[in-house]
């Protein structure tokens, strides 16, 4: 009988044939006698555990986890020196707050990150709930969410030797949401200052920004009126109407310097 091909069909098995049968004769291993059940290997010794990588392996650095930000220890030069501290500076649109925040941290010789919040907040790219378009629990979700996450950032970049600067348009009307809110978010040794200019350079300033972070005149006049609310809170405020930038930065490190040194309560 032959395949539909016509090629034989293939003899039956028989042990010690086919193609491997030629390779078994020469292992040097022969089979176990007729009768005698084989001798089953040997088990495997266990393969050590791989050692884990070296410290300089990127990727296995190991950061101390952050927790609430103390109160720091007082410099011992001019300024605020090396000091490691949390800043949250306050003030309403226009002030100038994120451009004084960026330069102060750039200017500090020691490491100093700068978190705006209108910029985490912004990080929800699809869903963003623009106030312009209406307060709302949407929007105010979003502003505790923004608030609780640069909380968390200060608080890491302090617990691993990293000062931080925050800005944000803070209320004194709202103690429970606002000043309140970072100091449950950062810690106790959070430094607050106030950056208050008067109400014609804030309607300037404001005029030059673009995109949803400009405000109409009459927001930004309602805004700067419920600033004024912390003359009087013990808080260190800096009018910064006639400064620039850069006075302005060297004026706020002076004022934290001596917030370090007699810390106001708040």
């Amino acid at each position: 009988m032959q395949h539909a091909v016509g090629a034989p069909l293939p003899p039956p098995h028989v042990p010690g044939s086919g193609p491997w049968a030629h390779q078994a004769q020469h292992t040097g291993h022969p089979g176990p006698p007729p009768g005698r059940p084989p001798i089953p290997p040997a088990p495997a010794a266990p393969r050590p555990a791989p050692a884990p990588p070296p410290r300089e392996t990127a990727g296995h650095v190991q950061l101390p986890p952050g927790g609430p930000v103390p109160l720091p220890a007082p410099p011992a030069e001019p300024g605020t020196g090396t000091a490691t501290l949390a800043v949250l500076l306050i003030g309403p649109a226009g002030a100038g707050k994120t451009t004084v925040a960026k330069l102060w941290a750039g200017r500090r010789r020691v490491p100093t990150a700068h978190v705006s919040l209108d910029d985490v907040r912004e990080w929800v790219c699809s869903g963003f709930a623009d106030p312009q378009a209406g307060w709302n629990d949407h929007s105010e979700a979003q502003y505790r969410l923004a608030r609780r996450t640069c909380g968390f950032a200060a608080r890491n970049f302090l617990a691993n030797g990293i000062s931080c600067i925050l800005d944000d348009a803070v209320f004194p009307d709202r103690p429970v949401v606002g000043l309140g809110g970072w100091k449950r978010h950062v810690g106790p040794g959070l430094l607050p200052v106030v950056l208050l200019p008067g109400l014609e350079v804030v309607l300037e300033r404001n005029a030059a920004r673009s995109g949803n972070r400009r405000l109409s005149d009459e927001e930004v006049a309602r805004i700067h009126g419920r600033m004024a609310g912390w003359y009087g809170s013990g808080l260190p405020i800096i009018d910064n109407s006639t400064y620039d930038v850069e006075t302005t930065a060297r004026v706020l490190d002076d004022v934290l310097a001596r917030s370090i040194a007699s810390p106001p309560a708040w």
